[in-house]
């Protein structure tokens, strides 16, 4: 066996050696000349030399069109079968060229983007569907861009407040109708809560006087104050407005705070019961939780407010009342109630004079007084939105309300603190 196989190797060596190198060389020249036909999809299209003042929707600020196109290519398999939508592009002259015109693409158009491989050898032609250019006048604006209310949820021993500025706007360059387009709609930007930790919090409240106030603002990074338009860039756009280096997201931290003045409780009489339902013919009965002082009945329970701050309470506390919505048992078995605000502008007033004249907290300082001014109105406005009166084991307040001949009994209940919102 050993002297076949030696036999088979050795005999006629050199005829054997001539005719391996010949089949070889016959392979290569072969495989280098074999044509083939091949699509290739999402090819980029750059556009050169655009005129001073003009521009092409989609225009991405490399140059490149957000539109990609798909050729059909020609030429040597080996090369074809390695090329990628990466590793080429379409570039295309627009000098003097019209504002509409049909770009022609030919293997000359074609630019590698890798330098491995050779297409002005590897291809001989291009095939392509009709590619229409069409140039606009380029025009410079102003878009707006909303701050929606956050997503997510807050630390911890935290309670969101408030997004504050809710409205920016962004200088963007692009076509004449698509910038026209944008400005009537508005961009928006939604920051979720969950990309906030209690340590970065926690940290922000170390630096505040202690009992000064409970605000946390956390301004937002520059990474976030991004927003994505395709169509005038493939990567997000950075929010240029001066405001935007005053955009935070302020939490108040979550403490039981006492409310110091007894709330009086009141009855409101819709104008459509008043023959039935009216001073003459319902008022509060006596109770547990109320007392009488000249005539008004007060909540006697201690009572606690909570995701507000002190100020806040001191401002408001007594220009408070509970007020009971009469109407027929008919309708509902129990009465509706609602915290009411007495005079509530004078208190925002009250509220904001006294955080304007206050220079120690320096994030407010730093705001413009108009800016400042419209910042403080809006916290005071979110307080009131969000007020509630809790017990001392931080259970939410609530009355059971119901009708029993000519008097409202009142009974009080609690409740479980109502769940952060979730998207």
């Amino acid at each position: 066996m050993k002297t076949i196989i030696l036999r088979f190797f050795i005999e006629n060596w050199p005829r054997k050696l001539v005719a391996l190198i010949l089949a070889i060389i016959t392979w290569l020249v072969v495989n280098q000349t074999l044509t083939t036909t091949r699509n290739l999809s999402n090819i980029p299209v750059r556009i050169l030399n655009i005129p001073t003042g003009k521009t092409i929707e989609g225009m991405q600020p490399n140059g490149r069109l957000a539109k990609k196109i798909t050729l059909t290519l020609v030429g040597n398999k080996t090369i074809l079968d390695e090329l990628t939508p990466y590793d080429l592009e379409v570039v295309l002259d627009a000098s003097d060229k019209p504002d509409e015109w049909i770009a022609g693409i030919s293997k000359k158009n074609l630019v590698s983007l890798n330098p491995e491989i050779d297409i002005s050898k590897g291809i001989s032609r291009v095939y392509h569907p009709n590619f229409l250019v069409r140039m606009a006048k380029l025009v410079t604006e102003q878009i707006p861009v909303i701050i929606t209310q956050p997503v997510g949820e807050a630390p911890r021993g935290y309670q969101f407040l408030d997004v504050w500025p809710y409205r920016l706007t962004l200088t963007v360059s692009g076509p004449e109708e698509l910038i026209k387009r944008l400005k009537l709609k508005e961009q928006r930007i939604t920051f979720n809560l969950n990309d906030i930790n209690k340590a970065q919090l926690d940290a922000l409240a170390s630096n505040l006087n202690a009992g000064r106030t409970e605000v946390i603002s956390y301004f937002v990074p520059d990474q976030w104050k991004q927003i994505n338009i395709p169509l005038l860039s493939d990567t997000p756009i950075e929010i240029d407005d001066v405001q935007a280096k005053a955009l935070r997201i302020d939490f108040v931290r979550c403490n039981l705070i006492p409310i110091e003045k007894p709330i009086p409780v009141t009855l409101f009489y819709p104008d459509k019961y008043l023959d039935t339902l009216n001073p003459a013919t319902l008022s509060i009965a006596p109770g547990a939780s109320l007392k009488s002082v000249h005539g008004i009945n007060l909540i006697t329970t201690p009572l606690y407010a909570n995701g507000v701050d002190r100020l806040f309470l001191q401002t408001v506390e007594d220009m408070l009342q509970i007020v009971i919505i009469a109407s027929p048992p008919s309708e509902r078995n129990l009465l509706e109630w609602s915290i009411e605000f007495i005079n509530p502008r004078q208190l925002e007033d009250h509220y904001v004079s006294s955080l304007m004249s206050d220079v120690s907290d320096e994030d407010i300082r730093l705001l413009q007084p108009a800016l400042r001014q419209e910042y403080l109105r809006n916290r005071f406005r979110s307080y009131m939105n969000r007020f509630q009166l809790f017990n001392a084991d931080d259970t939410t307040f609530d009355l059971a309300l119901f009708i029993k001949d000519d008097k409202v009994e009142i009974h009080e209940t609690s409740q479980e603190p109502p769940a952060p919102a979730t998207p």
